[in-house]
């Protein structure tokens, strides 16, 4: 790197080690020293598919702008040990501007990263956090970290301060000494990444796109969750069971998949709008259920975090390889809603969104988030508080002749709430007539098909349906965790006077044709971009929509994320064409 201190477009670090070598914590910390320090940064991790011990990598990348993916290559790299390092190695891009710290005491640099050509420090974390009583080589690395890129030392004790209080006076001291160890021998590395914050930035959050996702769906209105941990969708439920309790609301853990879907219809038919999270391979379960929630108009809102597939797969690592069966999993002409938040901070958006059209159109909506979204932690301005949460139609008690699917313009019909009175109606699997009854009549069955399908594609969807930034005769159209990085791709192109569009369909489900049309006026040529090893949203695209310029395919499967130096390479080669 060239640039001088204080002038770096961003900083990425690495730590390394096994699972319980404290990388992640120590990650975190540096990410709220960050925020403390008035940076912006995104904190992914890497983690083996062990429920404990494994490999695992903090990857944290700090910038004085925000930041929506992994740096081009990993300035700073602290291996802890080299526990499984060749698992995951290829996550890790290193060059000769890198610079790695190594304890010999956990053997040789492999040779995946002593190839790279980076500058390799040994440095005795071990034996040197012996010398202090209770003193951890993960403390001493955050030490080292903080110094090579400028973090204060009254917010990195202010940090440490924070966390490890209620552990103790010991385990505070024994961390603020080895902090202070490795800020000692930094200061003797001739290797500046100083970083330069605003501290009068403005109110800024740090969050996971997970946290972010359960603060959308209580802003949303949702107060009944019941779900089934699986990684990596779990942090929403355990963000979200504590701050319900505190609204009135409830989560119950369900004894597994068919169990949570069926409890979220039960209590949104009750009136209470309901949530449940989950990952593919509990998306798959909850098909059947799914298709139940559209003909009986039962709104629920399903938020799947995707992870390599298909069946286990990978749980650990993304992919945005869930399109398909969000789309078209649900036997049966079944509309329902599909949303796709396209960044950490707007999975609070997708999801508050989500429950808003849910309620509004009585219907089931999925949101796909994936692994990099929800577990990725972000410094981001703070959100807006925005007014809209779930409207659900219902009728007054007292009603007369009532018909709970009666044919109407919109296609959406006034809910009883089970013990209002006059409002009996039959609510289940089974085609039906107006007023409930179970019918097999060729002209209930097709204006019930009608009915429900024209409440979801009349709904004006506003601009919220996608991202769309710059202008120009070249486009990339992408979706999801993926968007984040076209942005930066884009944006660096910009620079380079060279001018491309993007559009980022947040709404997948009902396809808007008119509106992508309108989004590509102008556009001769377009690229679409995502992380699947079938082209699912290239084929998407090229099924549901008429396209009016030729759209070529940039894609591979996860867990490999994109860069933005990556695309930026791809968009130039391919605009030269």
């Amino acid at each position: 790197m060239t640039e001088q201190p204080g002038t770096y477009k961003s900083v990425s670090i690495a730590l390394t080690g096994a699972g319980g070598a404290g990388v992640i914590t120590a990650g975190n910390m540096l990410l709220e020293a960050a925020a403390k320090s008035g940076l912006y940064g995104l904190f992914m991790r890497s983690s083996g598919p062990q429920i404990r011990g494994g490999e695992a990598a903090a990857m944290i990348r700090l910038s004085s702008k925000p930041v929506g993916g992994p740096g081009e290559s990993f300035d700073i790299m602290i291996a802890l040990d080299w526990h499984n390092i060749d698992r995951f190695a290829i996550e890790l891009p290193l060059t000769p501007n890198s610079l790695v710290l190594a304890d010999p005491a956990q053997g040789e640099v492999p040779a995946v990263i002593a190839n790279s050509g980076a500058q390799i420090i040994q440095l005795p974390m071990k034996d040197m956090a012996k010398k202090i009583k209770k003193g951890r080589p993960n403390m001493l690395a955050l030490g080292v970290v903080a110094t090579l890129i400028g973090l204060p030392d009254d917010i990195v004790d202010a940090v440490l301060e924070r966390v490890l209080a209620k552990r103790g006076g010991d385990a505070l001291e024994a961390s603020r000494a080895a902090v202070a160890a490795g800020m000692e021998i930094a200061a003797t590395y001739d290797f500046d990444r100083t970083l330069k914050g605003d501290a009068d930035g403005g109110d800024r959050w740090m969050l996971s796109g997970n946290e972010a996702a359960g603060l959308g769906a209580i802003r949303g209105g949702i107060r009944f969750v019941a779900a089934y941990p699986i990684t990596p969708a779990t942090e929403i439920l355990e963000w979200i069971a504590p701050n319900l309790d505190k609204i009135g609301g409830a989560l119950v853990q369900a004894e597994d998949e068919l169990a949570s879907i069926n409890m979220i219809i039960g209590g949104s038919y009750g009136g209470t709008p309901s949530l449940t999270a989950t990952s593919g391979p509990g998306l798959a379960l909850m098909a059947e259920s799914l298709g139940l929630a559209v003909a009986s108009e039962v709104p629920v809102v399903v938020v799947d975090v995707m992870r390599g597939g298909p069946s286990t797969g990978i749980p650990t690592k993304s992919e945005q390889s869930d399109l398909n069966i969000a789309l078209f999993g649900l036997h049966g002409d079944a509309p329902h809603l599909v949303v796709a938040p396209t960044s950490v901070s707007d999975c609070l958006f997708a999801t508050q969104w989500s429950v808003h059209l849910a309620e509004a159109m009585q219907t089931p909506a999925i949101v796909l988030s994936d692994q990099l979204l929800g577990q990725s932690k972000a410094i981001i301005d703070k959100p807006a508080d925005l007014a809209f949460v779930s409207q659900r139609s219902v009728v007054e008690a007292g009603v007369v002749d009532y018909k709970r699917y009666a044919i109407t313009q919109n296609g959406v019909s006034p809910m009883a709430i089970p013990g209002t009175a006059g409002g009996q109606y039959t609510a289940d699997g089974l085609e039906h007539s107006e007023n409930g009854n179970p019918s097999s009549q060729v002209n209930d069955h097709i204006s019930q098909l009608d009915k429900r399908a024209r409440k979801i594609e009349s709904f004006d969807y506003g601009d919220h349906w996608a991202d769309i930034e710059g202008d120009g005769e070249l486009a990339v159209i992408t979706w999801g965790s993926t968007a984040a990085v076209v942005s930066e791709a884009i944006s660096d192109l910009n620079d380079k006077g060279v001018n491309i569009r993007m559009i980022a369909p947040r709404l997948l489900a009902p396809a808007l044709p008119d509106k992508m049309t309108e989004a590509l006026k102008g556009v001769k040529r377009a690229l679409a971009i995502e992380l699947s090893h079938s082209e699912q949203f290239y084929r998407y695209l090229k099924g549901y929509f008429d396209l009016p310029c030729p759209v070529q395919s940039y894609h591979r499967p996860g867990p490999l994320p994109f860069r933005a130096a990556e695309l930026v390479n791809e968009i130039e080669k391919w605009s030269a064409q």
